[in-house]
């Protein structure tokens, strides 16, 4: 296969969100509000297992007024917010401001950070000539997150679900990201972390390669080791 362009998923292909620890206590800096070590580490747990972090992990248990928004959430800015404020308000915070705050934080470029090899990988490709999209399952711009990490200037269209009421794997998303990038899906290697929703991309005629969603810390060069510029014409 000669590769003329390359689309990678956002939330643990490319960047990783803060863990909920780091969310937390950002948000609770953030607003001023203290919390003794018992209350804060109850509530880490309580977040967490709720799965009120976008990116973070997934609910442990749905509660039944939010299980049919869970399913289409990523279609809307304001569904997505919804459902994530929903999920957070299953735990008792000390401050009533904090549901939206902690959703406000989750967007913030600071609560993201790149894969190790996240930069030399996408500078290989625009060295390389090769096109580069982001298909996102998204509720919220993430642009800004590319900008404030200086990734913007490597990526050549953006396709996030909430933009086009559809999500992965829906291959509609995937025909859009290759038309913006002027490339036959043939052509087109789709990066993700997810084998269902990523793996969409394949029913497009796209090839699919796949890393581990881990910490940032634990996987250094998974994006490398995928040797996407070694394949170019």
């Amino acid at each position: 296969m000669t590769i003329k362009g390359v689309l990678f998923d956002f939330s643990g292909t490319l960047f990783r969100i803060e863990s909920v620890r780091s969310w937390l206590g950002a948000t609770l800096a953030e607003q001023g509000v203290s919390m003794d070590e018992a209350g804060f580490e109850r509530c880490v747990r309580e977040l967490e297992e709720a799965g009120a972090l976008p990116g973070g992990p997934s609910p442990q248990r749905l509660p039944d007024g939010l299980a049919a928004g869970w399913a289409s959430r990523d279609e809307s800015a304001e569904l997505h917010r919804a459902v994530y404020t929903g999920l957070a308000r299953q735990v008792a915070l000390p401050d009533p401001g904090l549901y939206e705050a902690l959703y406000e934080r989750h967007m913030a470029p600071e609560a993201w950070r790149p894969y190790p090899d996240a930069a030399e990988v996408l500078a290989s490709l625009r060295a390389a000539g090769i096109r580069v999209g982001i298909v996102s399952n998204i509720g919220w711009d993430l642009r800004p997150v590319f900008r404030a990490h200086g990734l913007d200037a490597y990526v050549d269209a953006y396709v996030l679900s909430f933009e086009h009421g559809v999500q992965k794997p829906d291959a509609q998303l995937f025909h859009t990201a290759c038309t913006l990038l002027g490339q036959d899906p043939a052509d087109v290697v789709m990066v993700g972390d997810d084998r269902h929703a990523d793996g969409g991309a394949a029913a497009l005629g796209c090839e699919v390669r796949f890393v581990q969603h881990a910490p940032v810390d634990e996987r250094p060069g998974a994006l490398r080791e995928l040797g996407l510029t070694a394949e170019v014409a």
